[in-house]
Parts: structure tokens; sequence; C-alpha cells
């Protein structure tokens, strides 16, 4: 009799727990699981930023996608600028971003997010808006790098346009180089606009460069001038890059 009693009590039992657990997912079920939630957000309720911190919060992402735009609005002038200088000009080119700049040499090199894959080999010429940017001088599959005309080590042949004077010029390690006549006495006057010359075999002739700045007809052992080169070399973000067929050739 005791063993049928106490199987009868666990029966009893599990049948009111299942009564129990029933009754408690419809109830659940009915009040879409509000006291749960009321719960978690009593229980996270001190994890919560104030309204004031959600304000700051809010502002903030605001503020990060006003500059996202504003860098995606500045990049696509960038860019048009480029097209327009390039349509103007009827040239063809390899549009290529600037991905890599060392602060320890801005003004000596650039890597471009372009490379042999898109058709680009080492003495490829590379324009910006405005002129002359410098030319490539090795490659990989994916990216190039780009000696400016802004090193110190690049040379290039220029003449004045206007009076036919020839030299070559040397960067400067900024946003002007020094160009050096082959005249003792240049014919060459400030704002006298400068390109490349035939006297360059690693560039073609008649590419934009910059213009005159200064000009110091005494100094030894040939005259020279300051020229302001004319693409903004400091603030390069695309470039176009063209083949070259001197690029076989020694300046």
């Amino acid at each position: 009799m005791q063993t049928l009693r106490r199987r009868g009590l666990k029966l009893m039992r599990k049948a009111a727990l299942l009564v129990l657990a029933v009754s408690a997912a419809f109830w659940v079920r009915q009040t879409q699981a509000s006291l749960f939630f009321e719960i978690y957000n009593w229980l996270s309720l001190p994890f919560q930023p104030s309204p004031v911190q959600q304000e700051v919060l809010v502002n903030a992402r605001i503020k990060e996608l006003e500059i996202k735009l504003q860098e995606l609005e500045q990049q696509n002038k960038s860019l048009t600028q480029l097209l327009n200088y390039t349509k103007t000009n009827n040239l063809k080119g390899v549009v290529a971003p600037v991905i890599g700049r060392s602060a320890d040499y801005w003004w000596k090199k650039i890597t471009l997010g372009r490379g042999s894959k898109d058709g680009i080999q080492e003495g490829f010429i590379v324009m910006g808006t405005g002129g002359l940017v410098g030319r490539i001088t090795s490659v990989t599959p994916n990216t190039s790098q780009v000696l400016l005309v802004s090193d110190p080590t690049s040379k290039v042949g220029v003449g004045i346009i206007r009076s036919r004077q020839m030299g070559f010029m040397k960067g400067r390690g900024d946003d002007t180089a020094v160009m050096e006549f082959f005249d003792d006495v240049p014919d060459i006057k400030v704002g006298d606009v400068v390109s490349t010359s035939a006297y360059s075999q690693l560039f073609p002739a008649g590419w934009p460069v910059g213009t005159v700045e200064e000009i110091n007809l005494a100094n030894t052992p040939a005259p020279e001038a300051i020229v302001k080169l004319s693409a903004p070399l400091n603030i390069l973000e695309w470039v176009n890059v063209y083949p070259n067929k001197q690029n076989k050739a020694e300046n």
C-alpha cells in the first residue's frame, strides 16, 4: 500500500508540474514575455547610457557620417577634375589612386593602387591635375611606385615655352624645383610657363611642369630659376599613368 501511495504522489507531482509549465507557457505567450523584458531592463539599467550620454552618442554618429560624406564628395571632386583634365587634353591612360605615402618621403615618392595587371610598366609617366607628377620606378601586380619630380634626385629636361630656352630641372623636396639653363644669358622672366623638352629622354616633350617664380642669372656655374610646380603634389589622391616610348632611355 505504501508503495502504491508513493507512486501516486509522484504522479500527482509530475501532473502538477506539467500543469504549471503549460500554464506558464500560455501566460508568457499571452503577455508576450513582457515580465521577462521588464526584469531584463531592470537588471541592465545600470549599464545603459543616460539620456545625455545617448544624445552624445547619436551626435557623434551623425558627425561621423557627415565626415564620411564630405570625404566621398572630395574624392569625387578630385577624380572628376582629373578626368576632365585628361579629356580636355585628349589623353588616354590608367587612372590610379594614391594608396601609400610616407611622411619621411612625402615629396619623394608615392604608391599607386594599380600595377602590372593594369598594364603599367616601369618608366611610365604619371600626371595629375595641373601637370607632371613623376614616373614609375617599380611595379608589382597590383601596385606601382612613383618617383616624384619634387624629389631632389629627379632630373627632368625642361624648357621655357615662350622663348624656347632649354635646361634641366631638379626637385627641391617641396612644391618647387630648380631649373638650370644651358645658355649663359637666357631669355626668361617671372611667370614664364615651363614644360618638358626634347632634351629629356625620360619624358616626352610638351608636358606641363610649372611656372617661373624666381630668377637668378648671376648663379654659377649656370643661371637658374625657381619653378613652381603646377601639379599639387602634396595633396594627390588620383593620378593618370601613361605609356612612355622613351622609358628605356637614360637622361
